[in-house]
């Protein structure tokens, strides 16, 4: 299906939107990208809703991604005997690992695991940032703070500690029977929350072990602060802005995600900008001004894809915040004044292999002849992908011959993945059957020129050495 913009877009499922109508709905009006939530919902709504989204990839014959995403290593404190306790400024209040019910000043804090690194001068910050505490004395069972603000603290808050690398498996038992169960329903991306460092990705891999590819989320300055090795550890990247502006100041949010899209470019990496991005549609049928311009910024910016979260998965317009996302992007990409995402990467000029060579002329080719299309013929993917990288002004047809390849390239900017049933033998047979599947999904007209990249020999996984001029012809001729 043809959508008219090239960023794509991510909804996320949830008891909003997990219907069949309402899936096939929200695919209609713009969606691009299906996360499954794993800190929400059962397995068996999840592999109900993956099944609804295979059955429209089937009835629309348009390969649909499915990303997993999985909790993450929460810190929460225990439960307290009167629900919640209201704390003053300069008051002490200890957290244990004692099983007793909280109270006025102390709590349960099951994680005995990390107090070691929970030096004096330490800050934690409890739900979301409206309690603030200071680490004062670190002992093996307990940690004694200074509450530095007025604030209540209820039953099983998350707990975030900036600026420190915890010991604590990226992994949690809970995300391994997840992840296993995700894998069996052959999800396309499998999303690692509170990433701190690369190592915590390549863990993930070899678990994984290529049944999918692996994103990152970026919610920890740690993560910001070790970002180039965890994108080149990672298949991709999600900035979730959520936890990440608990963690750090907040006027600092908006300079990492710049920061972080542009480095994803520099690595041809495909980032995903997420969280809040139309929070106020959970419950109102327009948007705000400024989250308007905070989806148009990211676009503006070079973003792959922007994502819904309560949106989709809980408001009352899951369906109208799609649409309303599509329309912000398709305008922005409009601007032709502002909109420009050409990049100048010398590092990377400078590490120029065979496929380099290909997708860089191809760029250019499309740029200066007219070209309506460049149509990469790749098994895994990485041909499209770097094509990608190049942000050519055409789209990109991307075909490949493997299903699972079709769907993970949905997430990329600018890609319009086909799955190829037919594998081209020839050159000859590769340019017919670029064409004729364009032509087909009304992607180009007859007249229309496209540039097309492949390898040969075909079939093999990164061997891209070729480039033709094709023009598209009459129906009749297609066949």
């Amino acid at each position: 299906m043809k959508r008219n913009r090239k960023a794509k877009i991510l909804a996320t499922l949830g008891p909003a939107s997990s219907s069949s109508k309402t899936i096939e709905n929200i695919f209609k009006a713009g969606c691009d990208v299906f996360r499954l939530n794993f800190s929400h919902g059962s397995v068996e709504i999840h592999r109900q809703n993956l099944e609804w989204i295979r059955q429209l990839e089937e009835k629309y014959n348009h390969a649909t991604c499915i990303l997993a995403d999985l909790q993450g290593p929460k810190l929460r404190v225990g439960e307290f005997e009167n629900t919640e306790e209201i704390l003053k400024k300069g008051q002490k209040f200890t957290l244990d690992t004692s099983s007793k019910l909280g109270d006025n000043s102390r709590v349960t804090f099951p994680h005995a695991e990390i107090y070691d690194h929970l030096t004096p001068n330490t800050t934690l910050l409890i739900n979301d940032g409206r309690i603030r505490l200071q680490v004062l004395e670190q002992n093996q069972d307990s940690l004694i703070t200074e509450v530095l603000n007025d604030g209540v603290i209820s039953n099983n808050k998350g707990v975030n500690i900036p600026d420190v690398i915890l010991p604590i498996d990226s992994l949690t038992s809970k995300d391994k029977a997840d992840l296993q169960k995700a894998l069996e329903m052959s999800v396309d991306w499998v999303a690692l929350s509170f990433v701190q460092q690369a190592e915590d990705i390549n863990k993930l891999k070899k678990i994984v072990d290529g049944k999918a590819l692996v994103m990152a989320k970026i919610e920890k300055p740690s993560a910001v602060k070790n970002i180039d090795e965890i994108i080149q550890a990672a298949d991709g990247i999600m900035i979730a802005r959520g936890d990440l502006g608990v963690e750090m100041p907040t006027e600092k949010v908006p300079i990492a995600q710049k920061n972080i899209i542009k480095r994803c470019r520099h690595y041809g990496k495909p980032v995903v900008v997420a969280t809040q991005m139309l929070e106020s549609m959970i419950s109102n049928l327009v948007p705000t001004r400024a989250e308007a311009s905070d989806v148009a910024n990211a676009i503006y910016d070079g973003t792959d894809a922007v994502m819904l979260s309560g949106e989709s998965a809980m408001g009352n317009y899951p369906l109208e915040s799609v649409s309303t996302m599509d329309r912000i992007i398709e305008n922005v990409e409009k601007d032709k004044n502002n909109f420009n995402l050409e990049i100048e990467d010398e590092e990377n000029i400078k590490k120029i292999d065979n496929t380099d060579a290909i997708t860089n002329a191809a760029y250019s080719i499309a740029k200066n002849a007219g070209a309506k299309a460049i149509i990469t013929f790749s098994v895994s993917g990485k041909t499209t992908l770097r094509m990608a990288r190049e942000r050519a002004p055409v789209q990109i047809i991307g075909l490949s011959p493997n299903i699972e390849t079709s769907r993970k390239m949905q997430i990329v900017w600018g890609v319009n993945s086909c799955h190829s049933v037919q594998d081209a033998e020839n050159t000859t047979e590769m340019v017919k059957i670029a064409c004729r599947i364009a032509k087909n999904k009304k992607l180009v007209d007859a007249d229309d020129n496209v540039i097309i990249t492949a390898g040969v020999p075909f079939g093999n996984a990164g061997s891209t050495n070729l480039l033709r001029i094709a023009k598209i012809i009459a129906d009749k001729d297609l066949t």
